[in-house]
């Protein structure tokens, strides 16, 4: 699981994670970052700027495998960057995330005593609590450490919970417990990953996944339908020699164009989710209407595979 982007994410879209670890209420104007020292390579996984010089800076470092040097390595990160940015802020915190207790360094010498001081918070993700207690930004770090027989029942959990708990940004917590779930299971797609989430059809179609997806391939198809169109307008408009005929003929070029763009979109959506589509299959659904097809648009997420296609052009078409 590649959790370095994971948690740059879940920091970066849920900045007020860090201040549930730490049990304190949020405050307002904190920018998060990864940070790289550049005068010795150094980088700093996530650092969380107070708006103000007045304010705490603070440091986070995920750490999910033992390293026997890492807090050497960690204390002099943030020293060179408090020698470098001294006058952005008025004093520091710093806090390491690790899976359970295990993954942390055997020897802490000679850094005990920044260690064990009021600085350093050293969180244990097994140890949090309950998913069903915790807050969703908490849940979903927990999520990352369960075992996959786990998941996917908790990954539900959590699912459930934003869509009935009055939380910010729920569209941004369901895509990280999706993103978290395919980091598991890479042999799912998304689509499949949001279906084992309990999505109806409805809140699919809300997601960026979706959203994205149909996008690109309807830009795509109508940019080919586009093309083809005019040029069979072109054609039609040369051949016929008038004036008349080239208006006729575009238009006519660009409402079959239109319709073999939509068409070019339903096709992809199938590839996407079954793989080959027939040749005879295909030929059908490029001779709908355009109504036809919106209707197949529409019908196509209930599709368990391709003999509902042919059901539905059998019945609908």
């Amino acid at each position: 699981m590649r959790r370095d982007s994971l948690f740059y994410q879940l920091f970066a879209q849920l900045p007020q994670t860090l201040f549930d670890l730490l049990g304190r209420d949020t405050p307002q104007g904190y920018r998060f970052e990864s940070v790289e020292l550049k005068q010795t390579a150094f980088r700093i996984d996530g650092v969380f700027m107070p708006p103000d010089p007045s304010g705490i800076v603070y440091f986070c470092e995920v750490q999910f495998q033992r390293d026997n040097s890492f807090y050497e390595r960690f204390f002099a990160e943030i020293f060179l960057y408090l020698r470098l940015y001294r006058h952005t802020f008025s004093d520091w915190q710093a806090v390491v995330i690790y899976p359970h207790r295990q993954a942390e360094q055997v020897s802490f010498d000679p850094y005990e005593v920044l260690v064990n001081s009021h600085r350093l918070h050293r969180v244990y993700l097994n140890e949090l609590g309950s998913l069903e207690a915790l807050p969703l930004s908490l849940a979903l770090m927990q999520l990352t450490v369960l075992p996959e027989a786990e998941m996917p029942t908790a990954a539900r959990l959590l699912a459930e919970r934003t869509r009935i708990e009055a939380v910010p940004r729920p569209e941004v917590i369901m895509e990280l417990i999706t993103t978290i779930v395919l980091y598991k299971f890479t042999k799912l797609s998304r689509e499949e990953v949001l279906r084992m989430l309990g999505f109806t059809t409805e809140e699919l179609k809300r997601t960026r996944f979706y959203q994205e997806v149909y996008a690109e391939a309807r830009e795509d198809g109508l940019q080919q339908g586009l093309q083809q169109g005019l040029q069979q307008g072109l054609q039609q408009g040369l051949q016929q020699g008038l004036q008349q005929g080239l208006q006729q003929g575009l238009q006519q070029g660009l409402q079959q164009g239109l319709q073999q763009g939509e068409a070019a979109v339903v096709l992809r959506q199938l590839r996407r989710r079954f793989g080959s589509v027939p040749n005879d299959l295909e030929e059908r659904i490029r001779q709908l209407s355009p109504d036809q097809i919106e209707a197949l648009a529409e019908a196509l997420l209930d599709f368990t595979d391709l003999e509902a296609v042919f059901d539905w052009l059998d019945h609908s078409a």
